[in-house]
Order: structure tokens, then C-alpha cells, then sequence
């Protein structure tokens, strides 16, 4: 039986990977952005996974490690593929693209650590306590007054988009992590962008043919972004954190996820957002954190 200290250290790695990860995917919705400032949106969406296939591929060619992923794992890798890689890109540019802004999207993903949470207490067969749910139901509520109040008395289509994200991006992390307990977190993510890239990249080019871009430095910086860091380079350290330290706890690393955003969408975009919206991401971060703690 492994050592108390030692399942402690590792943890606290976990922690740290995980928290890396989080870094890189805040600036997410600002990179998107900028990237549909000088593309189309749906070609920003699945023209990142094309851009990260490449990269995966280079790492699978680089590393020798086997260019498929095991045969029995093919279910696990395609909910991947429609979680994080199509699913959460693709309702989270539409979003942007309908008008939400990034510190508005930024507070409506604040739920997505408690999601995670519950789809690995679905996926792991765990039965979480009352207080768990309760919890989850506040932060919901929480959102639901926050969307209201910024929709003009009703939920708008970008907010429904934002939600099909946050649904996706929970399953694509619960897969994800439950993968990395026995595969590396880089060959996991990089198996799902090859498993994805006979849809993806085809798509790309269709789109790049179809669309009108307007490319500028700006734009293609947003783009190479979240190709390379949003899409791939962040979920090295992400997987692997939620394999070490646990998919509930080292998830909670998401909790600091919304106001990081909030802070590059002032700094990069000028975005001002009032009291309304801060009050509504630290409410958020207060149920996600007591349904983490109500959980264990």
C-alpha cells in the first residue's frame, strides 16, 4: 500500500499540473476572438483541432508512440473527440459569435468544475452526498440570475451555447482524465485529435474554401492559440493533473479559470464588465468550491 506521504505528493502534483493547464485555457475565449475578428467562426472551431492534429501528429512521430489508440478504447477517445475537441470549440465560438463576451462566457463556465465533478461521480459510480447536488443547484441558480439579468429578462442563444460547451467540456475532461490514469495525458489528448482529424481536417479545408477570411496578426495570433496551446499543449498537463491528483479534486484548479479570463479580457480586450458580473463569478466559485468539499 502506497505511503501517505506519498499519495500526498502526488496529489499536490496533480494540483500543480492541473493548475497549469487552467493557466493555458483561460485565454482561451479571448483568443477566439481575436481569431473570429479575421475568420469564420465555424472555421475557427474546427480549424483548431486541424492545427492540433498536426502538432499531435509531430509528437506521435517524434515520441515512436503508436499513431491509433487501442482498439477497446475507441469509445472513450470518441467521447473525447465530441467533448473537447468539436463539442466545447464549436458552442463556445458560436457563443462569442452571437454576441456573449469573453468575461460574460468566463462566468458561465465558472460551473464547469462541479459538471466534472458530476459526470466522474456518473462515469466512476460514486454516490455524492445531498450537500453535493445542493450545492450544484445554488451555483446553477446563480447563473441562471447572472444570464437573466444580462440577457434583459430571458436566456439568450448564446447563453444555451455556452451551456452545450460547458456539458461538452465536462465529458471530454471525465474521459479524458479517466484515460490518463493509465495512458499518458499528451498521448491521450493526442490520440483524440488523430482519432478526430478524418472529420476535422477535411471540414478545414472545405471551410477555408467557402468562407471569407480577413487575416491579420491579430487574428492568426488568436488562432495559432488555440490551435496550439487551448487545443493541445494545455491538455499535456491537464490530463495528467486530473490522473495524479483525482478528476474532483485536482478539477477544482478550475475554480481560478473564470477570473483569470475576466483579467485577459481586461487587459487584452478592454473589456469592462461592473459589480454585476464579479459578484456572479465569485458567487459561482463559492458553490463550485463548497459541492468539491461537500463531496469528498
Amino acid at each position: 500500500m502506497p505511503h501517505p506521504e506519498a499519495l500526498s505528493g502526488t496529489a499536490w502534483r496533480g494540483t500543480v499540473l492541473a493548475g497549469l493547464g487552467v493557466l493555458t485555457f483561460s485565454m482561451s475565449f479571448p483568443a477566439t476572438a481575436f481569431a473570429m475578428r479575421g475568420f469564420d467562426p465555424y472555421l475557427v472551431a474546427v480549424g483548431r483541432a486541424s492545427v492540433a492534429a498536426a502538432a499531435a501528429l509531430v509528437f506521435l512521430l517524434a515520441t515512436r508512440a503508436p499513431l491509433l489508440p487501442p482498439r477497446r478504447l475507441l469509445g472513450s477517445y470518441l467521447l473525447i473527440v465530441a467533448g473537447v475537441v468539436i463539442g466545447f470549440p464549436l458552442f463556445s465560438g458560436l457563443a462569442l459569435d452571437a454576441g456573449a463576451s469573453a468575461s460574460h462566457a468566463a462566468v458561465v463556465i465558472g460551473l464547469l468544475p462541479a459538471a466534472t465533478a458530476a459526470c466522474a461521480a456518473v462515469r466512476g459510480g460514486e454516490r455524492p452526498r445531498p450537500l453535493f447536488w445542493a450545492t450544484c443547484a445554488l451555483g446553477a441558480a446563480a447563473i441562471t440570475a447572472f444570464t437573466l439579468s444580462r440577457g434583459g429578462g430571458h436566456v439568450t442563444g448564446a447563453d444555451l451555447l455556452l451551456v452545450g460547451a460547458l456539458v461538452s467540456a465536462a465529458v471530454g475532461y471525465t474521459e479524458g482524465g479517466r484515460l490518463a490514469r493509465e495512458i499518458p495525458g499528451s498521448r491521450v489528448i493526442s490520440h483524440a485529435l488523430v482519432v478526430a482529424a478524418p472529420l476535422t481536417v477535411p471540414v478545414t479545408v472545405a471551410l477555408a474554401l467557402a468562407t471569407e477570411s480577413r487575416p491579420d496578426a491579430v487574428s492568426v495570433a488568436g488562432f495559432a492559440y488555440v490551435g496550439l496551446f487551448s487545443m493541445f499543449l494545455g491538455f499535456i498537463p491537464w490530463y495528467a493533473g486530473l490522473a495524479a491528483g483525482g478528476i474532483a479534486r485536482a478539477g477544482q484548479t478550475q475554480l481560478a479559470q473564470p477570473l483569470l479570463t475576466l483579467v485577459w479580457a481586461w487587459l487584452l480586450m478592454g473589456e469592462r464588465f461592473g459589480p454585476v458580473t464579479v459578484v456572479a463569478a465569485v458567487a459561482v466559485l463559492a458553490c463550485v468550491a463548497a459541492s468539491q468539499r461537500a463531496r469528498s
